[in-house]
């Protein structure tokens, strides 16, 4: 090669360097955020909320500045309509919202949902600007990000990522498949927008995940459609309905696929049908894996809750379920769903010593002789070097007996640093001990 064409060789791939690169065959670059920011940002608002007396006195003396929240928002009507999280307002006695011009309105509460995490918030005003909404649906992983909102306080910060996971399904938020990113969310984000690259909001900034409370790159934030169709609930009722069958339900993994013989792991396989609910009165039972609700595919387990609480109370849907190696219809008819209190501002969602366990199926307790216990299905560091294993029995915590993921964390709960696990295994019966530890979830107000 000569020098010239070396030096002309050289010379492009500095140069798509410094554009971003090549993808396809094309020049491609990082979004241009600035506009994204200066057209949208005047549409994100800061949120304060003022709390009750005795919350007050309660959190006085632990931070004497603290005097309420801050958290974020964005206008989705330009007659004064916004939506944050709900538990960013949660408890609040008087709240108000700061536009990035410096006007302050007073907000009423139209409504909020503890469920998904939302709320819709209504100022006296006309004009105001607005985000655009796009479609979470389009969303892929590698996707470029951004979050504007009030970490801290600081109002119309922005911080970008890409998008890390979809549909992701967190403890104790089983009906709300959320955008995973690493784009930088912290206290007082809550509630915000998340941009995709071209300008449209897809999410609603909820959660971190963090051992700290700050951001430790996982982020976590609320579809746009789903929180949409809130908003219109709450607009229009004030309230939000959804629909329950009664049936707890894990995930279907390759092992449990080709004991069912099933094609593929994907269903809900359900582990308890509540007597007398929705999903008892259509014969759905222990053992059946949902594979469709009202026609739409159901691949993860929370897929199928998320479809059911979809549906209207009252009104039919069918259901396509595997059972003893073949596919076969029910239709059930769902219950009302009713929604669970408000959260905490910070509430902790631990993962019972980091095991992920399942109750035993009848059949199984019938072949081990017991009554309840709850199968490990995966462990972690600390509780391999304790001595559990994959295809243990957790049949007591502390000496408290244990038949549901609820009663483990119970038992683990009330545990002093360690608990004393309770195993069968292989026909024997064993004690471990093992430390308590706790991952927590947090939301982001």
């Amino acid at each position: 090669m000569s020098r010239l064409a070396l030096c002309l060789l050289m010379a492009s791939t500095l140069m798509l360097s410094a554009c971003g690169g090549m993808q396809n065959g094309a020049l491609w670059s990082a979004p241009d955020f600035s506009s994204l920011a200066r057209k949208y940002g005047p549409a994100v608002v800061n949120i304060g909320v003022a709390r009750d007396q005795t919350q007050q006195r309660l959190r006085t003396p632990q931070n004497p500045n603290d005097e309420g929240s801050l958290g974020s928002g964005f206008i989705v009507s330009s007659d004064g309509y916004i939506l944050t999280n709900a538990h960013v307002v949660a408890r609040g006695t008087q709240i108000s919202v700061k536009l990035p011009d410096r006007r302050e309105f007073k907000a009423r509460l139209v409504g909020s949902d503890a469920v998904a995490d939302v709320a819709l918030l209504k100022i006296d005003a006309q004009g105001l600007p607005t985000v655009r909404i796009g479609n979470p649906d389009h969303a892929e992983v590698g996707d470029w990000a951004l979050a504007i909102g009030s970490p801290f306080g600081f109002s119309n910060s922005a911080t970008a990522g890409i998008i890390s996971a979809t549909r992701r399904i967190l403890p104790g938020a089983d009906y709300i498949p959320f955008l995973q990113t690493d784009v930088p969310v912290n206290p007082g984000n809550s509630g915000g927008p998340l941009f995709n690259q071209y300008g449209e909001v897809i999410g609603i900034n909820s959660r971190i995940y963090s051992n700290s409370g700050g951001y430790q790159g996982l982020s976590f934030a609320i579809p746009i459609d789903a929180a949409m169709r809130i908003k219109q609930q709450l607009q229009d009722k004030g309230a939000v309905t959804r629909g329950r069958i009664g049936v707890s339900v894990q995930e279907v993994s390759q092992p449990l696929a080709e004991s069912f013989h099933l094609p593929r792991p994907a269903g809900a396989l359900v582990s308890y049908v509540e007597r007398g609910a929705a999903a008892d009165r259509a014969g759905l039972k222990s053992g059946d894996v949902i594979l469709q609700v009202k026609g739409r595919d159901v691949i993860q387990s929370a897929d199928a809750l998320i479809y059911i609480a979809d549906l209207a109370p009252g009104d039919s849907a069918v259901l396509k379920v595997w059972r003893e190696r073949s596919a076969l219809l029910l239709t059930v008819v769902p219950d009302r769903f009713d929604a669970a209190p408000a959260p905490k501002i910070q509430p902790e969602l631990p993962t019972p010593l980091g095991l992920v366990v399942r109750p035993l199926f009848p059949q199984e307790q019938a072949v081990l002789r017991i009554d309840g216990g709850l199968l490990v299905q995966q462990i972690n560091a600390a509780a391999a070097r304790a001595g559990v294993k994959v295809g243990d029995v957790i049949m007591a915590v502390n000496g408290r007996t244990v038949s549901t993921i609820q009663g483990l964390a119970e038992g683990v709960g009330v545990a002093d640093g360690a608990a004393a696990l309770l195993i069968q295994r292989a026909g024997a019966r064993l004690f471990i001990a093992i430390e308590t530890q706790k991952q927590t979830t947090r939301e982001t107000e």
